[in-house]
């Protein structure tokens, strides 16, 4: 099964948006990094809302025959990074993503939403 990365990103964005994810941004950074195409950026209000996104974003996922490979952060739930290989998605609480501003970090990456 071939799946367009691209799409999938935007479902995956899509889907995060219908958890009521706040500033999604998706940042392509296949061409100046190695370690994936894109990555998706959002911020939620609360653990549970995270842990809502995390459920939509991996179903989104499965829907293009991505495979969730590795997640970090769910106990703390400040910043969860859910690994699909080509796509790592970031669900931030807004105090972590402000911190971290992995937006200004990838600034070289094209902005595609």
């Amino acid at each position: 099964m071939s799946t367009d990365i691209l799409q999938a990103a935007k479902d995956a964005a899509h889907a995060l948006d219908q958890k009521f994810g706040k500033n999604i941004v998706i940042l392509n950074i296949g061409e100046i990094s190695t370690i994936a195409d894109y990555f998706i950026i959002t911020d939620a209000g609360n653990p549970n809302q995270v842990h809502a996104m995390m459920d939509g974003v991996e179903e989104a996922m499965n829907k293009q025959g991505l495979v969730l490979r590795h997640v970090e952060g769910t106990q703390r739930s400040d910043w969860v990074l859910m690994d699909f290989g080509d796509i790592l998605v970031h669900i931030f609480n807004a105090e972590s993503r402000a911190f971290y501003d992995l937006e200004r970090t990838w600034s070289d990456a094209e902005l595609v939403r």
